[in-house]
């Protein structure tokens, strides 16, 4: 994975909630202390859910910077339906897909990489662990998944949430949330046979 994506990526390390609520009284009031310290708290989760929408860091940094700027701006929109860590991360799945079609629009050299060449090129060394290997064609499987179905991948696996706190984030019904994942993880089967063992 690119460097500056690493880091502590589960929400479930995040501090709890009233914690946050009281950060973002602060921030209402002009604490800028308080923004750092909240930018602190979520830059890593935010940083790696919106590197694995967008699939860019540049993207992603700039995105982490303007759901922080939407905080400053306006933490008195929290509205106490979600907790803060899915507030913030709903404001990130939105800026992260806003910011992707701004780029396609302004590249017409926005393309996947080809998986069946990725697969003829890569010839594992000999202290590459198998661990290694499923990580590296899991990462490539990503690529050939939408921003939507990846967004829901990213925050089922690596964040741990529910399917109602993902449906909160992305504001789609659950039902969709649920079908885009099937649709996700089936075609991570039919690009990735050696995760077909791993059957719903």
């Amino acid at each position: 994975m690119d460097e500056g994506v690493q880091g502590p990526s589960g929400l479930s390390a995040r501090p709890d909630d009233a914690a946050d609520v009281a950060l973002l009284a602060r921030i209402g009031l002009g604490d800028r202390a308080a923004l750092s310290e909240l930018y602190t708290r979520y830059y890593h989760p935010l940083m790696r859910f919106m590197y694995r929408v967008t699939r860019r860091l540049d993207l992603a940094q700039e995105g982490v910077n303007d759901v922080m700027m939407v905080v400053w701006r306006n933490s008195q929109s929290f509205g106490h339906r979600s907790s803060v860590s899915t507030w913030l991360m709903g404001i990130g799945y939105r800026k992260a897909l806003k910011s992707l079609e701004a780029y396609r629009r302004w590249s017409d050299r926005f393309a996947s990489v080809d998986f069946d060449a990725f697969i003829e090129r890569s010839e594992p060394s000999a202290e590459h662990s198998d661990d290694a290997d499923l990580r590296d064609l899991l990462e490539e499987g990503m690529r050939h998944l939408s921003p939507e179905q990846r967004a829901v991948v990213e925050l089922t696996y690596f964040y741990g949430c529910s399917y109602e706190e993902i449906a909160a984030i992305v504001v789609c019904p659950v039902n969709t949330v649920k079908t885009r994942m099937f649709h996700a993880r089936a075609k991570l089967k039919d690009l990735l046979p050696a995760l077909g063992k791993d059957t719903p």
